[in-house]
């Protein structure tokens, strides 16, 4: 298919649909914003695109040999132990479409579980990523 690319979520579905010049080109589960941590709603843009993209939000904090002393940190709420350092949480593919949210490589458990992030499976999340580009139009739907 030729044309420009763009992408609508669902969150209500829980899927991204990828189009190119207009037409359907592919579908993907996804996990968008648990309860209190929603993603976010509206017309957007990809804004940055990062292969290798780590959170500076959450993550977790190891000690010098590198094990973890606290998962699921939040660097906003939750202080750094004395000695241990920060691993951000790994997001392959990132494309970022607002602030802290973007679509990205990540778990699926069928429901939204994320920080606000839209997850994807990591084939699709390659495909989504290889196929946009700065500026591709996201909507994002309740």
């Amino acid at each position: 298919m030729v044309g420009r690319p763009a992408v609508r979520i669902s969150i209500s579905e829980q899927r991204a649909y990828f189009y190119k010049g207009g037409q359907l080109a592919g579908v993907s589960p996804i996990s968008s914003g648990r309860e209190g941590r929603g993603t976010v709603t509206g017309n957007f843009h990809v804004i940055q695109k990062d292969k290798n993209h780590e959170s500076s939000l959450f993550g977790e904090y190891v000690d010098a040999s590198g094990k973890v002393i606290q998962k699921d940190v939040d660097t906003g709420k939750d202080a750094m132990p004395r000695g241990a350092h920060y691993n951000g949480a790994k997001m392959p593919n990132f494309m970022r479409i607002v602030a802290g949210i973007g679509m990205h490589e990540g778990f699926l458990p069928g429901y939204p579980a994320s920080h606000g992030c839209i997850r994807m499976p990591a084939l699709m999340a390659e495909a989504f990523f290889r196929s946009v580009t700065v500026g591709t139009p996201v909507s994002i739907q309740p």
